[in-house]
């Protein structure tokens, strides 16, 4: 069994040649061994309509790179990648700009939206680097914890979760939705990682793992605890937007949810089965009832029994069910056709 020491030497052999020379200082945060070449970190951001945020999103991140390139931590070759999820704004002309007036900016720009999670694959199976972090372009997550999670990699960690430490600036309604869908998935079986969103990082080896993974309907939350790799947790407080507005509304969060559900879990048809029983177990009880008072009573109405009671208790069962059936065979449609999750347009 490889050590957390050999693990970590395989993330880098991703190097480029003229890299391996630049060694880890011998007080690198980490405790690994001098011998070991800098790590070439990548940070992957999905964009939609972002050019408000954008000029911000950039400097901060570019700073960052340069500060932890200075402390000893990544190869001078770290880059930053902007993946255009088919925006309608300037969003790919600014990452453009960005390019050209700094060479650690890239930029992959898709044929079209295909939604956030495929946006996001497509950033992380398109670049190159050692260690890989995704972050949202709103920078509403902490990036000051990336040299943490940094450390923890160093120590032996393949993927290392981001995850706030409380819901303190969100609404009443989005905090109770939040916190309702991850108890949700976690009662339905869904393995995740509880407040934990789309920021983390990822080794090389973890990269390629997920690769492995073919389904269309993507919930990377929970994909990526699947690999099973050794993993760790960073905390950090979110803060408000750099700049614009939200571009995940309700109608987004709400198909996010179906997907992990549909995509992890089969309780919901097995709880068509227990539901069918209990209608069945009830419609005895109401059917004795019924012929109790038909019987032994002078209240029944003629005709009322057999026409009330079948049509309330058998048919909004059966609507139930044949919903919960058809989004499942939907999903079952979408996997069987295997069109692709995105196409590549341009990449810098």
């Amino acid at each position: 069994m490889a050590t957390r020491l050999e693990e970590t030497a395989y993330d880098y052999a991703g190097q480029h040649p003229e890299q391996r020379a630049e060694q880890r200082p011998a007080d690198t945060p980490g405790g690994i061994s001098p011998a070991l070449p800098l790590p070439r970190l990548t940070v992957v951001v999905p964009c939609f309509n972002e050019e408000e945020a954008l000029p911000q999103t950039a400097e901060r991140l570019t700073l960052l790179l340069e500060r932890l390139r200075k402390e000893g931590r990544i190869a001078v070759n770290s880059r930053i990648v902007f993946i255009d999820d088919g925006s309608r704004d300037h969003t790919w002309q600014l990452i453009e700009e960005l390019s050209r007036e700094d060479g650690r900016i890239g930029g992959i720009k898709l044929s079209r939206n295909r939604g956030h999670q495929n946006a996001l694959l497509a950033g992380l199976f398109t670049t190159d680097g050692d260690v890989l972090v995704s972050v949202d372009a709103d920078l509403q997550d902490d990036i000051e914890v990336i040299g943490e999670m940094l450390k923890q990699h160093a120590q032996g960690a393949q993927v290392v979760y981001g995850v706030r430490d409380n819901r303190a600036s969100d609404g009443p309604f989005k905090r109770a939705s939040a916190q309702g869908f991850y108890r949700m998935i976690h009662a339905l079986g869904v393995e995740s990682v509880y407040n934990h969103a789309d920021f983390r990082l990822m080794s090389r080896r973890a990269v390629d793992a997920l690769k492995d993974f073919g389904e269309v309907n993507l919930f990377l939350r929970g994909i990526v605890p699947l690999i099973g790799f050794e993993s760790s947790v960073v905390y950090y407080a979110r803060s408000e937007r750099v700049a614009g507005v939200s571009k995940y509304p309700l109608r987004k969060m709400l198909g996010l949810a179906l997907d992990a559900v549909t995509s992890f879990s089969v309780v919901p048809l097995r709880m068509i089965s227990l539901l069918g029983f209990l209608v069945f177990l009830f419609t005895l009880g109401m059917g004795a009832w019924t012929l109790w008072v038909r019987l032994f009573t002078d209240r029944a109405v003629p005709g009322w029994t057999s026409t009330i009671l079948p049509i309330y208790a058998l048919g909004g069962l059966q609507i139930l069910c044949v919903g919960i059936l058809g989004e499942y065979l939907g999903k079952v449609y979408q996997e069987t056709k295997r069109r692709p999750r995105y196409i590549i347009e341009k990449v810098l």
